[in-house]
């Protein structure tokens, strides 16, 4: 068992010394050192204990014994490669494929997220003959070279950096803040016809679309939920041009939507992938990742002629691990709590933005939830400034939350699923506590609010600086807190959670 070696300034020397200077930390004026953590806790080395919001890694709870005792047991008796027969393998295949739609029933297991999308996009261009891809504005889908040119979340980052001519990004289906918002009649439809219209346009250039991909629910572009009926109609567009759908359940499968156990479910019984990726809580920490995928497109990447293995996917503990998730989530109900806990916390978030004028819009599904801080609701001015402080202040409070978006100003939800309605109640009642006071500095009041034609609550007009000289382009997350608003105009690259 790990125990602490160094003293806390030790461990960040080191790391300075050792670990590459781009993999950057929380809070990196003060990062915390965390040596233990269970459920939804997480320790530091002075035994200080801190409320997860934001690790949807360990999905049934940091080192649950369930399944910490089945990868346990399995290391002790077999660990080998999926060359050699093993019943674990299949048994976890079957496990999976029983929760998905029939037609998705053939799985490949690999190690991370990233890997799962590398392959995917391995599997569309061989079933298509095509190469381009579409994807979404402010996505995310992995780290390794293929997925950077496809995450303009990542790529907008890189200074001279000119897009993949293989790559087209579709507008993002949000309406809240997109082009289509909440009060379009059809926002799906709208939707939907910029990605034909993207079709259109790549084949003007002579180019064929081999998939679109998307995050059933997008995180790092700020929790974002499309509307309903919008992969629907996407998947028409894409299939008639002779391409593929991709969803990337690597951040919200495993039941976090609450009403079903996959996000792309929440678009209807009518709407099935071609391709599904699964990662970060498929293992609950331990490095595991899985592709699921049609009979065609599977026997399409075997008529290659070119073998695939991996040497770590799906060996026996691994996937005794995958099945003591299942298991856990099963047997406590986590997919029935983050439909009544998250639905607890967005009646609480809901109400939190009735009481702050600093709370332009709240959404999610399940455990999967997003707040929108705004400096004005009718122009929806993104609080970015505002955000980083309020994350700075909950870390004061052994509250651990994140923010992300285009904006950096949407505060995220995706804790561990074991997460309660205790735990939020306490979130909420922290950054309530938080909001009022930066409104006090700021002078923002929450006005008569006056009902707008379709039916949002809309406050009053007022001046959105408020007499106050306060700079917030900045997306700097890691500024010494001060108490005070941070003035920086310093913009760092954004770390993935």
């Amino acid at each position: 068992m790990a125990t602490e070696t160094f003293d806390k300034q030790k461990t960040i020397d080191l790391r300075q010394k050792h670990v590459g200077p781009s993999c950057k930390v929380f809070f990196s004026h003060d990062p915390i050192k965390i040596v233990r953590a269970r459920g939804q806790y997480m320790y530091n080395e002075k035994d200080e204990k801190y409320l997860d919001c934001i690790n949807n890694v360990a999905h049934v709870g940091h080192c649950h014994p369930d399944v910490v005792e089945a990868g346990t047991k399995q290391m002790e008796l077999l660990n080998t490669n999926s060359r050699f027969l093993h019943d674990n393998l299949v048994l976890y295949a079957q496990r999976l494929q029983a929760t998905l739609p029939e037609k998705l029933s053939v799985c490949y297991f690999v190690n991370s997220g990233s890997e799962a999308n590398d392959l995917a996009l391995r599997l569309a261009w061989q079933y298509t003959g095509h190469k381009d891809i579409i994807t979404l504005e402010n996505a995310y889908h992995g780290h390794v070279s293929s997925l950077i040119d496809i995450s303009p979340y990542k790529f907008h980052q890189m200074a001279g950096a000119e897009a993949s001519q293989h790559v087209h990004v579709a507008l993002s289906p949000d309406i809240y803040r997109g082009k289509y918002r909440e009060d379009h009649p059809d926002p799906a439809t709208a939707y939907a016809e910029n990605v034909k219209d993207v079709i259109e346009q790549a084949h003007e250039k002579g180019r064929k679309i081999a998939a679109f991909i998307a995050e059933s629910l997008q995180s790092c572009g700020g929790q974002v939920i499309p509307p309903v009926g919008y992969f629907q109609k996407v998947a028409q567009h894409v299939r008639n041009a002779g391409g593929i759908f991709i969803a990337d359940e690597v951040q919200v499968g495993f039941g976090r939507v609450g009403t079903h156990f996959w996000g792309f479910q929440l678009q209807g019984e009518d709407f099935v992938p071609d391709i599904v990726t699964m990662g970060k809580p498929i293992g609950n920490g331990h490095p595991m990742s899985c592709v699921i995928t049609t009979r065609e497109v599977a026997e399409s990447f075997m008529s290659s002629g070119m073998e695939y293995f991996n040497t770590f996917g799906g060996n026996p503990v691994s996937c005794a691990i995958g099945l003591a998730v299942l298991d856990v989530i099963e047997k406590e109900d986590l997919q029935g709590n983050a439909l009544h806990v998250g639905g607890y916390l967005t009646q609480l978030l809901d109400e939190l933005k009735k009481r702050h004028p600093l709370v332009g819009d709240v959404r999610g599904r399940g455990l999967f939830i997003g707040l929108e801080l705004v400096r004005n609701r009718d122009k929806r001015t993104p609080a970015t400034a505002e955000a980083q402080d309020v994350i700075y202040r909950l870390k004061e409070q052994r509250i651990l939350l994140s923010a992300d978006g285009p904006h950096r100003n949407v505060l995220k939800f995706k804790p561990p699923m074991c997460f309660t309605r205790e735990d939020a109640e306490l979130a909420v009642d922290t950054i309530d506590q938080i909001l009022t006071d930066l409104e006090k500095a700021l002078g923002l009041h929450m006005h008569e609010a006056v009902i707008s034609e379709n039916g949002h609550s809309k406050r009053k007009e007022h001046s959105e600086e408020n007499g106050l000289a306060l700079d917030h382009t900045s997306n700097d997350s890691s500024h010494k807190h001060t108490g005070t608003i941070p003035h920086s105009k310093k913009t760092n690259k954004r770390l993935r959670t």
